[in-house]
């Protein structure tokens, strides 16, 4: 990792502004590696080095990962003139200049869809997590407009495992999608994993199953399931057992 300036992992860190973080150093409060460090320009390599301000050690982190509850009527953007973004959820600190950048989010959700949503300043992750190439699986859970009978939910199921054709959307065209794997709750609700990330994908899927969906919400990304705890709206960091799921 390259060497960053003092004041800026500190600040970074939820120190405060580059300002205050100076006044911090001045009081030779911040220890670095044993000595205090009063010089905000100091380059550390913040892989390896130990900083410590008033006693306590500072858990340095190269990148933050947020977990979010997505609520229906939320657009994920950074920014709508109308419509509150999911990243008016986030507290002050997060909408910041964060370790490893600014926070992006990884791949989106439809306005009416709730559910699991990554934020992160991982570009390397995110690239991984949404690439075409890397079939990585999201778990939806579905319910329908009609009643599906047991004889029909058997053709469905076997059409989206064949790849359900889908018809044109907006700007994105008719499209095969990729083989798809549905599993029947009941005559109404489904869970649908898929393995890409078209334009209204899975509202497309049962349109073309002559249903409609009526609610949507994302309940996993790979192997990590959205926190049942985390009420709709709310977020929290990844623990690293969370994060091991992802990599």
């Amino acid at each position: 990792m390259k060497t960053e300036r003092i004041d800026k992992i500190l600040s970074n860190h939820g120190y405060g502004t580059r300002k205050e973080v100076r006044k911090l150093l001045h009081s030779g409060v911040v220890v670095v590696d044993g000595d205090v460090c009063c010089s905000p320009d100091t380059h550390i390599d913040p892989e390896f080095s130990i900083i410590s301000v008033d006693g306590e050690t500072v858990p340095l982190r190269q990148y933050v990962y947020l977990m979010l509850n997505k609520p229906a009527g939320v657009v994920c953007s950074s920014r709508d003139g109308f419509r509150n973004t999911v990243f008016d959820l986030l507290d002050s600190r997060y909408r910041a200049h964060l370790p490893g950048g600014e926070l992006h989010m990884v791949g989106r959700l439809d306005l009416d869809t709730e559910g699991l949503l990554l934020l992160t300043t991982d570009g390397a992750l995110t690239h991984r997590l949404t690439s075409p190439k890397t079939h990585v699986p999201k778990t939806y859970y579905v319910r329908l407009r009609d009643e599906v009978p047991v004889e029909s939910q058997l053709l469905i199921t076997r059409r989206f495992s064949d790849g359900v054709h889908i018809d044109a959307d907006g700007d994105d065209g008719e499209y095969d999608c990729k083989p798809a794997g549905l599993t029947w709750l009941d005559g109404c609700t489904a869970q649908l994993v898929i393995t890409e990330g078209r334009y209204h994908q899975v509202k497309r899927m049962f349109a073309a199953a002559g249903n409609e969906v009526s609610y949507l919400r994302r309940t996993a990304i790979g192997n990590l399931e959205l926190d049942p705890s985390l009420e709709t709206g709310q977020y929290r960091e990844l623990s690293s057992s969370e994060l091991d799921l992802l990599k």
